[in-house]
């Protein structure tokens, strides 16, 4: 199935919507632990590229959207694999991939290493050794990338991504890992930091909803996702929200 952006509902099957919005409301699940994609506005509710995103989506589906916003995405993700949200955005990882139909990516994010300006850490290939700790937001993209690929080096969780550099500062740690802006805009803070050159892995921003929604929601999601990559709105919603390091995904 092709996505039509004139979709509107009197052209969905009920099984589709009820797919979507079995409660008669789009119920998504925003990850505020990800600030390229999801913030909280000075009145305190949720914004940025995730959320439009998930508007649009609503809008075609022809229903209401509420927002359950969390600070990590490991409870993002639970939220919507035990089903009491129906839509998230989510870094692609197998682990995820159990519970949940991922769409292709709509979004690629960088991310990097982060270390003091005195450590003898110079390339990316020199943190995985002996004696160095990695500290990494928990359930994050990172964490799980990070404990499938480093062999020598120790992973040291924190609660969230925010805390990152925090906990990295305050522990004593060797190295930071995670988004690249959240760490550039937490080394201009903090003299003394430098991120090393390159990244170490590039996260592909996808959507998910319950497998258990059955094939023909998470096809339309699908078609869905390259429609607003090939039309310009995810484009135009990094624009809007001043987002820079992150790029459109290319087509599926």
């Amino acid at each position: 199935m092709l996505f039509n952006s004139s979709t509107n509902t009197m052209t969905l099957s009920s099984s589709l919507l009820n797919a979507f919005a079995p409660t008669g409301t789009l119920r998504a699940s925003i990850n505020l632990g990800n600030p390229i994609l999801a913030h909280r506005t000075d009145s305190g509710e949720p914004g940025g590229v995730s959320v439009d995103i998930a508007r649009e989506l609503a809008s075609r589906l022809g229903v209401p959207v509420a927002f359950t916003s969390f600070d990590r995405a490991a409870e993002s993700v639970e939220a919507v694999t035990n089903e009491s949200a129906d839509v998230g955005f989510f870094a692609i990882d197998p682990l995820r991939g159990a519970g949940i139909a991922f769409t292709a990516p709509y979004v690629l994010i960088e991310g990097c290493y982060l270390v003091r300006e005195a450590s003898p850490l110079t390339r990316n290939e020199d943190v995985d050794r002996e004696g160095n700790r990695i500290m990494v937001g928990k359930g994050s993209a990172y964490d799980l990338f990070l404990t499938r690929e480093i062999k020598h080096a120790q992973i040291v969780r924190t609660a969230s991504s925010q805390a990152v550099v925090e906990a990295f500062l305050r522990d004593g740690l060797e190295v930071a890992a995670g988004v690249k802006q959240q760490l550039e805009a937490d080394a201009s803070r903090t003299p003394g930091l430098r991120l090393l050159d390159g990244r170490f892995m590039v996260i592909q921003q996808a959507m998910g909803l319950p497998k258990r929604r059955g094939d023909e929601a998470a096809l339309y999601l699908r078609d869905f996702v390259e429609d607003v990559k090939r039309s310009g709105f995810v484009a135009a919603a990094l624009a809007r929200h001043g987002i820079k390091g992150a790029s459109v995904a290319p087509a599926a």
